[in-house]
């Protein structure tokens, strides 16, 4: 399915921000599309929204009609937390605000990302319910950054692409001026005691990378509350081999269910905005 890009500049607390909203060509179904809100990785420190068209999300809009808009969200040199989970906040807000324009349903928003932007969707499901906010419908936060404590996954790992030493800088950074004892669930998600209520989630993680552990545990704590959650688990593989090695057996594995997962979110996973 063809598609079309539209960038638009939208402000947040103040500032302007950047966000690609990726819109399928074809006829709207009478019901609407899902909306997906899709944030970049790159351990708070690095990245930017044109990642959506290497991501999983591209194949979304491509293959199941869904609009996606990932958000240029301020990366922690800019501007720490809570610049990042505000702008996706007000990214979120902006879908949900023009559902009707998007053809999106405004009952099947969701949010998704890789790494620290798994880390953000997360996150972002925890602010908007304790905040009253936009009633997510559905998580997607693919390996993601979590805990801003080691783990024991996250100790001592040596692997390709994220180690030890890059988790602790971008925690670092994007948590600067905040003390260790005072960092909130919505700035590191593993530090959520209450998952009751949050969105159903899926996820896939590889053993091999820092976030195995954090990843495990995230999805056990939604399943303990009650809460619908599963996630694939590919050994030996490192941090985001599915984007960066595309091209192999297991990245193809890995996409085909995650595809799955949202074919049956998309049937099932529903969320009223208050007030519709």
């Amino acid at each position: 399915m063809k598609y079309t890009v539209q960038k638009i500049v939208v402000s947040s607390e103040g500032t302007p921000m950047k966000l690609l909203v990726l819109r399928p060509n074809a006829p709207s179904p009478a019901a609407g599309r899902p909306g997906v809100l899709w944030i970049h990785g790159g351990g708070y420190v690095t990245g930017m929204p044109g990642m959506v068209f290497m991501s999983r999300a591209k194949n979304l809009v491509k293959k199941y009609g869904a609009v996606v808009v990932s958000p240029g969200y301020r990366l922690a040199g800019r501007a720490p937390y809570p610049a990042a989970l505000l702008d996706c906040h007000n990214a979120l807000v902006y879908l949900k605000e023009h559902a009707q324009q998007l053809d999106v349903r405004s009952d099947q928003i969701m949010v998704g990302g890789e790494s620290a932007g798994g880390g953000l969707a997360a996150a972002l499901c925890m602010y908007e319910k304790d905040t009253g906010g936009v009633n997510i419908a559905f998580q997607m936060p693919l390996y993601p950054m979590l805990d801003n404590e080691d783990t024991e996954t996250s100790r001592d790992n040596h692997a390709p692409v994220w180690n030890t030493r890059r988790n602790h800088y971008g925690w670092a950074r994007y948590l600067r001026g905040l003390r260790e004892q005072a960092v909130p669930a919505c700035a590191a998600a593993a530090r959520r005691e209450d998952y009751g209520g949050l969105p159903p989630a899926y996820t896939f993680v590889s053993t091999a990378e820092p976030f195995y552990a954090e990843t495990l545990a995230y999805i056990d704590r939604l399943k303990q509350a009650g809460v619908e959650a599963s996630l694939d688990v590919y050994p030996g593989l490192f941090h985001a081999f599915d984007m960066l090695l595309p091209f192999l057996k297991v990245s193809k594995k890995a996409a085909a269910a995650f595809e799955k997962r949202f074919e049956y979110a998309a049937r099932h996973c529903f969320a009223e905005q208050t007030g519709d």
